[in-house]
């Protein structure tokens, strides 16, 4: 399992991109996560305006084993959700990394406890 180093994780199994210059982040689940819930057929994402708070769930992801609840590792409002992943939700275990995305979100305040790469792949392991 290789995580992108530049990114942050949640014990949720969901990583954050860096801000961009307009405090927006990029949302998605782990490669962890997507193995673990098998192939994805369904995604739930958050309505584009709505606001999700950390820790909080705010979606779900539907596989042919089970349905996950998706959390937000940060508070803010969506100014995205990834349309490519609501029409093929198998972009998910394919890049879930790159197209795989599921939502942006301008962050307001700061982000739950979040982990490096490393640590990250640490905690999947155990």
């Amino acid at each position: 399992m290789s995580n992108p180093q530049q990114l942050r994780y949640s014990k949720e199994h969901e990583w954050l991109s860096a801000a961009d210059e307009d405090g927006v982040s990029t949302i998605g689940i782990t490669e962890f996560a997507a193995n673990a819930l098998g192939d994805v057929v369904y995604v739930q994402l958050p309505d584009v305006g709505s606001a999700v708070t950390a820790g909080e769930t705010c979606g779900e992801l539907e596989s042919t084993k089970s349905v996950s609840d998706l959390y937000s590792p940060v508070s803010g409002e969506i100014t995205e959700i990834n349309e490519d992943v609501v029409n093929d939700p198998a972009l998910v275990n394919s890049a879930p990394f790159e197209g795989g995305w599921l939502f942006k979100v301008r962050v307001t305040g700061e982000p739950e406890e979040l982990l490096s790469a490393d640590a990250y792949t640490a905690f999947a392991e155990n």
